[in-house]
């Protein structure tokens, strides 16, 4: 059973995004349970990470879509977002939130279905992912969706993480080919950065948590193309 919230003020595309969702059902075999919220507000007030999915429509009258997608973030890391809007501009802000897709209106079954079907493969793999590492002898696991980036200082790693930084006798080279599968790229010789929590790219560095990391230029091309198809076209 998959939980679905659709967020949108008109009742027009409410109803058409429901459609949509019990048709994909019908056809794909996948089970799910509907709730429509009118607005941000209405739905951030009885939050309490119990979707799978967040069908999320931007401008709305009380909260917007980007401020509500931020205040969900906070509660659950894990909630597939798919914004559903008429308003391409925000994509990067969206990219922030780890927003998986962009359906643009008016909205098509066939652009719905495709991001759907995604997002429900996306909802699947994030089973939690750990990485162990030794800390003065000791194994440490790590979660790798909450590291933001690995530095490389000498023959150690430090691990910049949500929970705080953590420091390993090792080489970048021995985590950069277990991480890779995880949308972590080199954008230095000195810096492994998860694509996931990069905020913007600003005078030729990646951007993490307020941290400045330099991309060098051997790996401008490699880094800026990884982040771009991370990030994912807009649907139109």
């Amino acid at each position: 059973m998959i939980h679905v919230a659709i967020v949108e003020d008109e009742k027009c595309y409410a109803d058409q995004l429901r459609q949509f969702v019990i048709r994909y059902g019908e056809q794909s075999g996948q089970e799910f349970i509907i709730t429509a919220f009118r607005d941000g507000d209405d739905i951030l007030r009885c939050y309490k990470s119990q979707f799978d999915i967040i069908l999320l429509d931007i401008k709305m009258t009380f909260i917007d879509g980007l401020t509500t997608a931020e205040e969900i973030r906070r509660m659950d890391p894990e909630v597939v977002i798919m914004f559903i809007t008429n308003l391409e501009q925000y994509a990067i802000r969206g990219y922030a939130v780890d927003a998986l897709d962009y359906v643009l209106k008016p909205v098509s079954y066939f652009a719905f279905a495709q991001r759907l079907e995604r997002a429900i493969a996306r909802m699947k793999r994030r089973e939690k992912q750990y990485m162990a590492i030794k800390i003065r002898g000791e194994t440490q696991k790590l979660d790798i969706d909450e590291i933001w980036w690995v530095e490389s200082q000498d023959h150690w790693l430090i691990f910049h993480t949500v929970r705080g930084k953590y420091k390993t006798k090792c080489t970048l080279r021995d985590v950069e080919e277990k991480l890779r599968m995880y949308n972590f790229i080199r954008c230095n010789k000195g810096y492994l950065a998860n694509l996931k929590y990069v905020d913007s790219i600003e005078n030729g560095c990646a951007m993490i948590q307020g941290e400045p990391l330099l991309i060098s230029r051997p790996r401008k091309k490699e880094f800026m193309e990884a982040l771009t198809n991370y990030i994912g076209s807009v649907v139109k």
